[in-house]
């Protein structure tokens, strides 16, 4: 074969090779799906080339579209949650639109999975010519195209055609539903003139058959929760950077301390403001980030993974954090799930901690059963005793959890949660002359119980603040937001940890 037929056929070769990977990949994409948990729900994600965002909520509440969010668009189909009524769902769901990045970061992520795996499924399918073309070599690729001109081969060239039509069969098609039958109207069409709303949210669509009043009434219930919860917590992430906040010296790390948050993802950005506020370049999450542990709570694991991920995060489960889902999510998210071995800490000493027995039987400390309260206490105990070096901090959701080490004089500093009430800081001194110091923080996500979802908190909120100097703990303070929206800041009080 001369070099211009062999140009031509690798030009043919590599335009068959590129339009066979597209097509295929492209077909891939279009028709793939994938199931995350997004706001609550098992969601199964289907990309499109519309451009627009459609939530399918399901026959109870009607579908919303988001126009223009990219070149490419996505169908949402939410579905099952854990919730106790529609008004509790449609309330779920306006409290989470007040901050979605996470959420929506989560979409991106998929829907860019999806395409990366089209693409190279699309890839190994457009490489089957080239590699067919080598493998028949020369020869047989004479008698191939020769083969083509007679009529059994023009039969077979023209069946090959044909299989792409009877894979993708466009005569089948579905009954017209009566959500094709629905009609999309804009909020600001939904509400009516007489019904102020967000500018940013008059341009969702709603998809609509016969609305009924009570439909109606839901959508702009979660309007208003929607507009009051924004704005309480943007204001209050605006008004922490201003609070009066002790500044570290150079030779001093700052630790914010959360617990209880309860899903109240409203809370978080106001949280990194006060840390921000205060020079703080770790956060210890003390558990109780969700109210049951399921996996229907990860919009709030994912807000919170979110907002810091950038800092150093250490953190353990709660009682309320039932089972393993929440440690296993946060580890997944990059964060240290301390479980009952000493670790080193980001100021330079060494921290302990384990999740609430209450939450999850501990095994051998972790794969024993039935071990009480007490029991894992002790057994916290005998890991900060045994360390080659003294613990500077053991982090729990009770801070009750470490009594025993600090009776023993074998920790500097017990932080948690629970109670949802702050205490401390109360020093203890151990039976060896050691001196330690328990701190409880109040509840970040201002929880009443275990519900913090809503447009501010139930309660006032709190956030610690420990400072630590040649990795040992020196100063602590308790930052509050009462349920009004104003600021209460507590005296940072030193510490003097006694070897």
């Amino acid at each position: 074969m001369s070099l211009p037929h062999r140009l031509l056929a690798g030009v043919v070769l590599v335009t068959l090779s590129t339009a066979l990977g597209l097509v295929v990949a492209v077909s891939l994409f279009l028709t793939s799906s994938r199931t995350v948990v997004l706001v609550g729900h098992d969601t199964v994600v289907r990309p499109t080339l519309s451009g627009d965002a459609i939530v399918q909520t399901g026959p109870l509440l009607p579908d919303f579209r988001f126009r223009d969010v990219g070149p490419v668009g996505v169908t949402l189909s939410l579905g099952k949650t854990e919730v106790g009524s529609i008004e509790e769902l449609v309330e779920r769901y306006a409290f989470i639109a007040t901050d979605p990045t996470a959420q929506v970061g989560k979409v991106r992520d998929v829907v860019v999975d999806m395409a990366v795996s089209a693409a190279l499924r699309g890839l190994g399918v457009g490489l089957v010519p080239v590699a067919v073309y080598l493998l028949l070599g020369r020869h047989r690729r004479g008698q191939l195209f020769r083969g083509l001109r007679t009529r059994q081969g023009l039969l077979a060239f023209a069946l090959l055609l044909c299989l792409p039509v009877l894979v993708w069969q466009p005569w089948e098609a579905d009954e017209e539903t009566q959500e094709e039958q629905g009609t999309w109207q804009t909020l600001a069409e939904l509400a009516g003139p007489e019904v102020e709303l967000p500018e940013e949210t008059r341009d969702i669509e709603v998809r609509t058959g016969p609305v009924t009043t009570q439909t109606k009434r839901l959508v702009l219930s979660a309007i208003d929760t929607y507009d009051r919860s924004r704005e309480f917590y943007s204001t209050a992430a605006e008004g922490a950077a201003d609070l009066d906040l002790r500044e570290p010296e150079d030779d001093e790390t700052v630790a914010l301390l959360v617990s209880d948050r309860h899903d109240n993802i409203g809370m978080d950005r106001v949280a990194r403001a006060v840390g921000e506020a205060a020079g703080a370049t770790v956060v210890l999450d003390a558990g109780d980030d969700t109210s049951t542990g399921q996996p229907w709570e990860a919009f709030s694991l994912d807000s919170l993974a979110g907002t810091f991920e950038d800092w150093e995060r250490l953190g353990v489960a709660g009682n309320h954090d039932h089972g393993t889902f929440v440690s296993t999510y946060l580890a997944d998210e990059g964060w240290t799930m301390l479980d009952g071995e000493v670790v080193d800490a980001p100021w330079g000493g060494t921290v302990l901690g384990v999740d609430d027995p209450r939450s999850s039987g501990l095994g051998n400390w972790r794969d024993e059963s039935g071990l009480s309260f007490a029991e894992v206490g002790s057994r916290v105990a005998d890991a900060a005793c045994d360390a080659d070096e003294p613990i500077s901090t053991i982090l729990v959701h009770d801070a009750n959890l470490g009594r025993e080490a600090l009776a023993r004089g074998c920790v500097d500093l017990v932080v948690g949660g629970h109670t949802h009430v702050h205490s401390g800081p109360d020093a203890v001194e151990g039976e060896n002359g050691a001196t330690g110091y328990t701190w409880t923080n109040g509840t970040t996500g201002g929880a009443a119980y275990a519900i913090a979802v809503g447009s501010k908190p139930r309660r006032d909120a709190e956030v610690s603040l420990i400072t630590y100097a040649d990795g040992r703990p020196v100063g602590l303070q308790l930052v509050r937001l009462r349920t009004d929206g104003s600021w209460v800041v507590g005296d940072w009080t030193p510490i003097t940890p006694a070897p």
